[in-house]
């Protein structure tokens, strides 16, 4: 187990490596920062083409989770993990097994829950060897797949951006396109079809494809990506993983709106301002999809799905309140979200100081 950045000037508090042979675990877990509380964040089961690549993803995929979970009034930090393997032939009990006890030997500094290439029954596995885990299934008491409330909140999310751009949160009659109909992107198109929209999506996976047009008939299908960002959508929603929107993207995206799951959606600095140069509307990622976070927290205190509905509800008005702060200081909504987060980050912990027993 080896911590560091190998130069990278990442600002992390701890990077761990960790190998087991027997197994063929491979992973790498980040903890960006524990300002507001132990790091919480999921584990992505990815077969990362090097070593390099899994190391910038878990290091930007930690550091989203800080401000996501600061963002969302959680008193949790920000960390990651990603397994180097394809999810579909190396995983295995020993290998899940073999990666809990590396969360556990953490002490609770990090707490892992589910991400791409995982899932409930595999963290019910990795449970088996750590305390420290959460999504777990309901039967174990655990706040089962994020990915519904994750959805939910992407879907409020675009209610408020709808509000902003419209006058009117409601979707009724909006092209929307959905590119990447997983796990979250799928039931996003059900949130959508119920509220009225016209929903285009595109997916590399055909079975996702006819898993989404079986129960939703209705919808649209584009043969990819390029083919949908050039599309006349109203909203455009990014489900699949970052870097959706490069240059490229931006120069020929018709959507007056961008609001999806995907994490880190900006390929890199200097895309927010292009959005905002073109009067895109550009909702924050870590902010519109903090919903799964919200979900799976509510199980470090007893999950109550009513309960973590309602907090997650209330990221339309977050949503809300950033375009304003937006606005009012001619910033484009990711810095005015990044100012709230470290604002936050920056304050909470400063209050320890003061002394509440003798």
């Amino acid at each position: 187990m080896t911590e560091g950045v190998f130069g990278r000037d990442s600002g992390h508090e701890q990077v761990v490596f960790c190998q087991d042979p027997r197994s063929g675990l491979k992973a790498i877990i980040a903890v960006y920062s524990t300002a507001l509380g132990p790091a919480l964040g999921g584990t992505r089961f990815y077969p990362y083409t090097s070593e390099s690549d899994a190391l910038d993803d878990v290091l930007a995929l930690s550091k989203g989770m800080a401000y996501k979970n600061a963002l969302a009034g959680l008193d949790l930090g920000g960390g990651k993990a990603v397994i180097i393997g394809d999810p579909n032939t190396d995983k295995s009990e020993a290998l899940l097994r073999a990666y809990g006890r590396f969360v556990q030997s953490l002490g609770g500094r990090y707490i892992t829950a589910c991400d791409v290439g995982t899932f409930v029954r595999d963290m019910d596995v990795v449970a088996k060897e750590s305390a420290f885990v959460t999504g777990r299934s309901p039967d174990l008491g655990g706040a089962g797949d994020s990915s519904v409330l994750t959805a939910y909140g992407v879907f409020q999310g675009m209610r408020a951006s709808a509000e902003h751009i419209w006058g009117s949160p409601e979707l009724t009659g909006r092209r929307v396109g959905v590119s990447g109909v997983g796990k979250v992107g799928h039931i996003l198109v059900g949130h959508l079809v119920e509220a009225g929209a016209q929903v285009v999506i595109t997916d590399v996976a055909e079975q996702a494809l006819d898993r989404t047009r079986a129960v939703y008939p209705g919808v649209d299908v584009v043969g990819g990506n390029d083919e949908l960002i050039r599309a006349d959508l109203d909203v455009y929603a990014p489900c699949a993983l970052g870097g959706a929107l490069d240059d490229e993207t931006v120069d020929v995206l018709r959507a007056k709106v961008v609001c999806g799951a995907a994490n880190n959606q900006l390929a890199h600095p200097g895309i927010e301002k292009r959005l905002d140069d073109r009067k895109i509307l550009f909702a924050p990622d870590y902010l519109v999809n903090s919903g799964g976070v919200v979900q799976v927290s509510d199980e470090l205190h007893g999950f109550d799905f009513e309960r973590a509905k309602r907090k997650v509800t209330a990221l339309y008005d977050t949503t809300k309140s950033v375009f304003e702060l937006a606005a009012a200081e001619g910033v484009p909504p990711v810095t005015a979200a990044d100012r709230l987060a470290e604002r936050r980050m920056a304050e909470i912990p400063r209050l320890r100081s003061i002394l509440t027993s003798p």
